[in-house]
This record gives C-alpha cells, structure tokens and sequence, in this order.
C-alpha cells in the first residue's frame, strides 16, 4: 500500500495571474479553500500518511498555509532556492522519502486517481504514468502509449482529441541514484521521453481531470473539485 507522496508545488502560475495575484497557484482558492486542501483532502481519503511538498515561488506561504500536518498527513518540505523544473524538484524531493515507491502529483491539478490502481499496473517498473484521454490535447502535449508501454511524448500544440499525461506518477524512490541528473531539469522531455533503460509504463484512467492553471478553468474548479471530492 502506497502512504507517501511527492506533490510538486512551485510554479509561477504566470497564465492564472489575472484572477489570483497574492498567492501562489497551488494556494489558489477553490470554493473558499486553498486548492491543496482539497488535494491533501483527497489523499488522506486514500491511504496517504506522508507528503513532500516540492516548493518554489512563495514557499513561505504555503508553507505558513499548511505546517507540519494536514488532513492527517504529516507534510515535509523540499523548497529550490532557484528554478529547477519538475525533474530537478522531484529528484531532490525523492531524496526525503521514506517508501520504496511513492505516488507524486501537480500542485495544480486534480486527477481524482486510484492510487492502488496506479501502483498496481506495474509494480516493478521505475515509473507509472497515469494517462487519461481530453478532447482537446493541444495544451497537455500528448502521450503514445502500445498497452501499457509509454511510447512517445509529443509536443504541445496538437489539436484534437488524444491521450495526455494526468499529472501523477508512481515512482521509485531509488531514481536520482540510478540515473543521476543535472540538479535542474525537465521530467518529461529529459528523462519520461528519453527513459535510458528506465521501465516506465502508463496506467490509464477516466478520472476527473482539471488542471487549473488558466482563469477558465479555475472558474470550472470553483464547483467541480467539491463536487468530485465529495464523490
């Protein structure tokens, strides 16, 4: 059973800066509460005991928002001095887990995933993508997958319906050992598109997706993500 994760909490927020100014995104007010309320919310639900929060612009306050518990979750903190992209930040994150294996998640996303089913698709493998199908892939990129063998990360831009990454993984806790990177780097196009021997794999669901990084979807947020977190 899966009872830690590695959620990545720093970006800039940039696209949602019209609507939220005084925090950053993952902080943003969903329905009256900070959206990673109701991401710790729902990770309690399923079993999670242990978080590292992955922080960057404004850690300060999110972590004065949170401390050291939360939904009874015992929160640690990974905060970059500077910029490290999404694989510099997890790889120094991973560094304060605990468990072999942990499930790692988009401060800005909520992909109302079964973690158990995450980690059960492949438990050997080093990494496990949660994929789901959009009807509009042109801001995710897209994934090419043949079962549950990740293929190929395409570009963003692509119009049309597709497969897109969820925003959350299943990922072994050896990793910066094993394959050492620079300390800043992109997790997708650095090492999911370019796997060097690494067994990665996709786990594909129907969840609830919303990633709410633009004002359009964080005004969709404001009556999803309570109804999908009451369900």
């Amino acid at each position: 059973m899966v009872q830690e994760a590695v959620i990545l909490a720093g970006g800039l927020g940039t696209r949602l800066r019209p609507v939220v100014t005084e925090v950053p995104k993952p902080l943003a007010p969903v329905a009256g509460r900070p959206f990673l309320h109701w991401l710790l919310g729902g990770l309690a639900k399923q079993g999670i005991r242990r978080v590292v929060l992955a922080t960057g612009y404004r850690a300060d306050l999110i972590r004065q928002c949170l401390g050291d518990r939360h939904a009874d979750i015992d929160l640690a903190y990974s905060p970059e001095a500077t910029p490290l992209g999404t694989g510099g930040a997890l790889w120094a994150a991973l560094a304060q887990c605990r468990e072999d294996r942990v499930a790692v998640l988009n401060g800005d996303t909520w992909l109302g995933l079964d973690i158990a089913a995450l980690a059960g698709e492949a438990p050997q493998a080093d990494i496990v993508l949660a994929i789901r199908d959009v009807a509009d892939r042109a801001r995710y990129g897209s994934v090419q997958a043949d079962g549950n063998r990740l293929l190929a990360l395409e570009e963003k831009g692509l119009l049309g319906p597709g497969l897109v990454n969820g925003g959350a993984y299943l990922v072994r806790t050896d990793l910066p050992r094993r394959r050492p990177m620079p300390s800043a780097f992109a997790l997708e196009q650095d090492v999911l598109a370019q796997p060097k021997g690494l067994d990665i794999r996709v786990h594909r669901t129907a969840a609830p997706f919303l990633d709410i990084g633009t004002p359009e979807d964080f005004d969709l947020a404001q009556e999803l993500i309570p109804r999908w977190a009451a369900s």
